[in-house]
């Protein structure tokens, strides 16, 4: 984007942009460490598992090389010996090849994890760019590969120099014993060289591996107006998120009005606020509340009770009592059983006078609203009026 030229990377990677960058390939890798576990790992097999190897491999040369001549006249049999003495040579070596595979896995998933893509083996053009590759070669990245094989090469230098300083009469020495001896002998002299010389790029690995990660870290960074593009796209603009919202808002609403038809009664304000409520007594519990609303909301739910012959009954302490004090899909609660008890009796008593006849009862006047609900219903009241003040 034009508007991030210019812009320093100085915000740390989000976890979208860490998990972006290992699904292409790109974690922390330190081919130092690599190297120094893989020889490392190679020189101490050899060690232990050396002199056994050796061992069976001079059988197994002995063997090949003492064939029988009617074997080597006859081509099927030639070839099937072939393959024993190869499959007892690839036996022999299974666990030290064995070793070396979880050697090679190991340092990756040390530093940074396993992680394939084909994105990261797919050829790269911009590669072959050579101002691109004029910045790799001398920038930090080319300066750290100059100075890493400069220092290999002065440390193995030094070790080997070294190696041969104190072990110059064994290694002349090796001319004068006999065959089997001399070849066990320049294997252990080999083995331990090998070890001392891998052991040396511990020192390699100690400084690759911090500067590897500090480059991946960096690589990753992240400019001010990428990581608020990012929250953008991750959370959502705010206008869109407000859109979801309203639409969310309107669905729960014809929800909400979609259950006034079932309802037993409609208690109201009466104008200001409307409460839905059914009661299955079937079911057991108390009465729930399946629609609530305030102003156009409680005339829309008297409009809707109205239509389907849902009773409306008036009385605002009770009304304003269970909008302030109970949920949506909840039960009302225990201090407002009586109120609603009398209601809901009334309403029974009613629906069944005008379906048998008889002189309608005077609805119940003073409802039992307990003073602490009351006292709830005028603080929330005041709430909004408060905090416009």
């Amino acid at each position: 984007m034009a508007q991030d030229e210019g812009q320093e990377r100085t915000e740390e990677a989000t976890p979208k942009r860490q998990r972006e960058a290992r699904e292409k390939g790109q974690i922390p890798r330190s081919r130092e460490l690599g190297s120094m576990t893989m020889l490392m790992v190679a020189a101490t097999g050899l060690l232990v598992m050396g002199e056994g190897m050796l061992k069976e491999l001079v059988v197994i040369l002995q063997q090949g090389f003492s064939i029988d001549r009617s074997l080597a006249f006859d081509k099927v049999a030639a070839v099937q010996f072939m393959i024993r003495l190869f499959s007892e040579a690839l036996f022999m070596m299974a666990p030290f090849l064995l070793l070396l595979t979880v050697a090679a896995f190991l340092p990756p998933v040390v530093m940074g994890g396993w992680s394939f893509s084909w994105k990261a083996v797919a050829p790269k053009w911009n590669k072959l760019d050579p101002i691109k590759g004029l910045k790799r070669v001398f920038g930090p990245r080319g300066l750290m590969e100059l100075i890493k094989a400069v220092a290999k090469f002065s440390v193995v230098a030094m070790i080997s120099a070294t190696i041969l300083w104190q072990w110059s009469e064994e290694f002349f020495g090796l001319a004068a014993e006999p065959l089997q001896q001399g070849l066990a002998h320049s294997a252990e002299l080999v083995t331990w060289s090998f070890l001392a010389m891998s052991a040396a790029l511990i020192l390699i690995a100690l400084v690759d591996v911090p500067f590897q990660l500090w480059d991946h870290s960096k690589q990753l960074k992240m400019t001010r107006q990428e990581v608020k593009d990012e929250y953008k796209d991750t959370e959502g603009k705010p206008e869109v998120k407000a859109r979801v919202r309203q639409m969310q808002y309107e669905m729960s609403q014809r929800r909400m009005m979609d259950e006034v038809p079932q309802a037993d009664v409609v208690v109201t304000n009466p104008t200001h606020f409307a409460v839905a409520l059914k009661y299955e007594q079937d079911k057991g519990g108390a009465p729930k509340v399946v629609a609530k609303g305030a102003d156009l909301i409680a005339a829309q739910i008297r409009n809707i009770a109205t239509e389907h012959d849902v009773p409306i009954f008036a009385a605002p302490p009770l009304a304003r009592a269970i909008f302030y004090n109970t949920e949506l899909d909840q039960e009302i609660p225990a201090g407002l059983y009586v109120a609603v008890a009398q209601v809901l009796a009334y309403v029974y008593q009613v629906r069944i006078i005008l379906r048998e006849g008889g002189v309608k009862p005077p609805p119940p006047d003073d409802l039992p609203v307990p003073d602490e609900f009351l006292k709830r219903d005028q603080e929330q009241a005041n709430g909004p009026e408060q905090g416009r003040e």
